[in-house]
């Protein structure tokens, strides 16, 4: 079997603090985004089915090679230590640079919404914050740099941010659920919209572009993560058997709180008039209100879901500092950001680089378009690179090299196939907008210009690396 490229942990000096519980909490805060039931939601009733697809395609294959892959390989730096084992330098930096640029660019689109839901948390007299740039910056300004101080802490404090997240995302929707039946209870089924989400339908939504999209969305975007806490391998205890074990554990949950919490939104939401942003704030307004006993129980729910949102930054932001630490200790990138903190070994000068593109990417999304606008850019540009992603992932029991693929069983390759396609499909639907734009053919460019781009400055860059000696490449010193 080949050598294996990454070292070990103990080589570099990784504390492992993150145990099954740590791990399964993870998985719920990271694949569970609260705007993907408002997405899921513009299905109506034919939700339910649309998201028992979109997992059968694409949800279990990645839970399948998640398993299959960490098992052969619990190294730090997850999915680029696999790649860069089947495909070699170029392959293993290029899906590094593909999943770093998701991190970043996710990371920013999770702050790039809390405005929003504190918009809905204080009430209608703060509906001018999402749209005010310069309050909105601030707010994220002092959010990233709070989790930039957590991050240099490190896992120590950052895992119990990353659990209070996955706890509050379980609560919201715990509630969210019960919502219907609550408000049934209260107000009987005359309330607005309350007989449309009581009820589950198996017919097919409507064919067209649109749908084609969201479900392309709703494939990568909805349902991805759950190889990500896999980067920390190497800050994890028993990494082959715990992080499988947190994806047996966490999948049941999640597919649950998809499926029944999209219901809860399409109970009380207005078709054409789903806030993409913040779907969960707006349903609990609607059910509530905004006076008396319901707003403050709107206001608590709303408040956990910041909490969420704080704990999901967190946790992409710190996943994604891993990487280049990763990738230099192959020697693919500078040893500059190998570099740990003397105290805290966490990799202090990735993780100030991390702060500084993030906050530069806030600034750079908001420029000239309404904060809907701004969002879907964030988010979609993100998922791009993401796509291409998983679709190397999938590719690694496929074409990956023979030694690895020997070590994996055989009925992988047929459920890899799958994932691949699945990923494919909701890459060539990433660019086509689904909800308003100033310019669907400017949006769809910079999509598509911005992996293509970002992609070509990779290669440039490794090539740049490449021509230097291999002896010139100082080992790491720690």
């Amino acid at each position: 079997m080949a050598k294996v490229s990454s070292t070990s942990h103990a080589e570099h000096g990784l504390r492992r603090q993150l145990g099954l519980r740590d791990l399964v909490l993870a998985q719920v805060l990271c694949v569970v985004g609260s705007t993907w039931v408002g997405v899921a939601a513009g299905f109506g009733r034919a939700q339910a089915l649309t998201w028992v697809a979109a997992m059968l395609l694409f949800y279990f294959p990645v839970a399948a090679v998640v398993i299959g892959l960490n098992r052969v390989m619990p190294l730090e730096g997850g999915l680029y230590v696999w790649a860069h084992r089947a495909f070699g330098d170029l392959g293993g930096f290029l899906t590094a640079w593909n999943l770093w640029v998701y991190g970043i660019a996710v990371t920013a689109a999770i702050l790039y919404a809390i405005p929003t839901e504190l918009a809905y948390l204080i009430g209608p007299k703060a509906a001018w914050l999402p749209e005010n740039h310069l309050a909105s910056l601030g707010i994220v300004a002092c959010i990233v740099g709070a989790i930039t101080l957590a991050a240099v802490r490190g896992l120590e404090w950052g895992k119990w941010i990353h659990n209070i997240g996955g706890l509050a995302m379980i609560t919201v929707f715990i509630g969210l659920i019960l919502l219907p039946a609550w408000v049934v209870w209260r107000h009987g089924s005359g309330h607005q919209g309350i007989d449309r989400g009581m009820q589950f339908s198996l017919a097919l939504p409507p064919l067209n572009l649109r749908t084609m999209a969201l479900f392309g969305q709703m494939l990568v975007g909805a349902l991805s993560g759950l190889e990500y806490i896999a980067i920390f391998a190497g800050e994890s205890r028993q990494p082959a058997r715990n992080i499988a074990r947190s994806v047996w554990i966490s999948s049941p949950i999640i597919c649950a709180m998809f499926i029944l919490g999209t219901g809860a939104v399409v109970a009380f939401s207005v078709p054409g008039h789903i806030d993409l942003i913040a779907p969960i704030p707006q349903t609990l307004r609607i059910a509530l209100g905004n006076s008396g006993a319901g707003n403050l129980i709107a206001m608590a729910a709303i408040l956990l879901l910041q909490l969420r949102l704080l704990g999901a930054a967190s946790y992409l932001f710190t996943g994604v500092t891993r990487l280049p630490m990763a990738v230099g200790w192959d020697h693919l990138l500078p040893e500059w950001f190998t570099r740990l903190h003397p105290r805290w070994k966490t990799p202090v000068n990735s993780i100030l680089c991390i702060s500084g593109l993030v906050m530069l990417l806030e600034l750079l999304g908001s420029v000239g378009v309404h904060a809907q606008e701004a969002f879907q850019v964030l988010s979609n540009a993100s998922l791009t690179h993401y796509e291409l992603t998983y679709m190397a992932m999938f590719a690694i029991p496929l074409v990956g090299a023979a030694a690895l693929r020997k070590s994996l069983p055989g009925w992988l390759k047929w459920v890899s196939l799958v994932g691949f396609f699945a990923s494919l499909f909701s890459l060539l639907t990433s660019a086509f907008p689904f909800v308003d734009v100033v310019n669907p053919l400017e949006y769809a460019a910079k999509i598509a210009g911005t992996v293509l781009i970002s992609n070509a400055v990779a290669i440039a860059f490794y090539k740049l690396r490449s021509r230097q000696p291999r002896s010139e490449a100082k080992a790491v010193s720690l």
